[in-house]
């Protein structure tokens, strides 16, 4: 049986844009938390780890999530999961209002985490009325919606006179009008058995070449990935994500913290120059899709990875005072990596992390077309799981060592793992193609 053919549509889809500003509304409300807790650590004089153990809770709850919610959405319709979604990060918000010690803040940041399961279902429905051509364009254009953080830094940058309590209870009342403008106004969307079969014959148009990376079977009459969770490409992606969008979310939750500790910044100066960092790395994700489609999905996240390592080498040097025996005399040097000199890499960084993004999800809707909700989930869950874990590794480098910089020393090792991980994944994976191919082709043939 043929699926039904949904009507493409250009890229300025009302679907498309409204999904990708509720997406930044949902990532606004995920990371308000984490800059909030700035003003909490003075506060409370917490130390590096408990600030890390506080930034990091809504991550832990939005990457546990996102699975589940890849599949609720499969099976009963991205729309009706992310509107519960959305409704269930009011009561947390208003809450935060009343919050007086630190593990109420803990417990409140891991219901806030719901937020964080927006890309994935935001993802699914913004793909739907586009085009199968334009699909991994339309999911860059997506992905811009990491933006929505600007609107929480802007907050706190330029909002002193408004108390905290004030600010919970405000976004928490307009939460529920966001919920009723996303339920009015976004387009249904079909079935998710039907979007399924859509997506499915879709994949089967392409070329053979691409047809031989799918691999399908007939179950009860629908044609459904097999064996996703035992392919070592899925694991590859989730673990390339947890780099490029778990190192973003992490530096984005401790810059401002970094700002004020080791150059001695204020505030106001630290949300700028972090504002700086999360602006260019999110609105370059809509041209990490087309600089894939242009020089391949795997050159990019190569070049991503070996420009990073590069950048986390020189900002992992701590300042240092260097004494030389001369000829004559002694010479004394001094090196530090300056307030703009950091800036500058840490922007290159959040440049190519924010093509990466892109990069990675291209791929993943190439590979797994007809599972897209539940391959989405799983990769996304592993970024977010960067974001809770490289917070508190950073805290804990930083009390252990004393250095400032011990977070990028943590994070160029973490760099260096990844890459040597995946160089070994994807050689195995080649030598089992080509074995499979050579018992194909009868060159290698097993005894009966």
């Amino acid at each position: 049986m043929t699926a039904p053919a949904l009507d493409p549509q250009p890229l300025y889809s009302r679907t498309l844009w409204l999904s990708t500003l509720v997406f930044g509304w949902c990532f606004a409300i995920w990371t308000l938390y984490a800059f909030a807790g700035v003003n909490w650590q003075a506060q409370w004089q917490l130390s590096a780890t408990e600030l890390g153990i506080l930034l990091a809770s809504p991550m832990l709850s939005g990457a546990l999530l996102r699975l589940p919610a890849g599949l609720l959405a499969q099976r009963f319709g991205a729309k009706q999961v992310w509107l519960f979604a959305i409704l269930f990060q009011s009561p947390p918000l208003w809450f935060l209002a009343y919050a007086q010690s630190y593990s109420d803040y803990l417990l409140l940041g891991l219901w806030l985490g719901i937020a964080g399961v927006s890309f994935t279902l935001g993802s699914i429905l913004a793909i739907v009325p586009v085009a199968e051509s334009q699909r991994g364009i339309a999911l860059g254009i997506f992905g811009t919606g990491n933006a929505g953080a600007i609107a929480s830094l802007l907050l706190f940058s330029y909002a002193e006179h408004w108390s905290l309590t004030t600010i919970f209870q405000w976004l928490s009342g307009i939460n529920v009008l966001v919920a009723a403008v996303f339920w009015w106004f976004l387009p249904e969307p079909p079935p998710p058995a039907t979007f399924s079969q859509t997506m499915l014959s879709d994949a089967q148009s392409k070329p053979t070449r691409d047809q031989a990376d799918v691999t399908i079977a007939q179950v009860d009459g629908e044609q459904v990935s097999r064996q996703i969770w035992r392919e070592s490409r899925l694991w590859r992606f989730a673990l390339y994500y947890y780099f490029v969008f778990g190192c973003f979310l992490a530096l984005m939750l401790w810059l401002p913290h970094y700002y004020m500790t080791a150059y001695k910044l204020p505030s106001d100066q630290a949300f700028a120059f972090t504002l700086f960092f999360v602006t260019t790395s999110s609105l370059v994700r809509s041209l990490g899709g087309w600089l894939s489609a242009r020089v391949g999905s795997r050159t990019v996240n190569w070049s991503v990875l070996w420009l990073c390592l590069i950048c986390l080498f020189f900002l992992s040097y701590p300042p240092s005072d260097l004494v030389i025996s001369g000829i004559h005399q002694q010479v004394s040097l001094h090196v530090e990596i300056g307030l703009w000199l950091f800036t500058l890499l840490i922007f290159v960084i959040g440049i190519a992390q924010g093509l990466g993004r892109a990069s990675v999800y291209s791929l993943l809707y190439h590979y797994y077309p007809q599972q897209f909700a539940v391959a989405s989930g799983f990769v996304s869950a592993a970024g977010a799981l960067g974001g809770f874990t490289l917070p508190i590794l950073f805290g804990l480098a930083q009390d252990l060592a004393g250095i400032y910089s011990a977070c990028f020393m943590l994070l160029y090792g973490v760099t260096a793992i990844c890459m040597m991980l995946m160089f070994w994944a994807n050689r195995r994976e080649q030598f089992q193609r080509e074995l499979a191919r050579a018992r194909a082709d009868n060159f290698l043939l097993e005894d009966d």
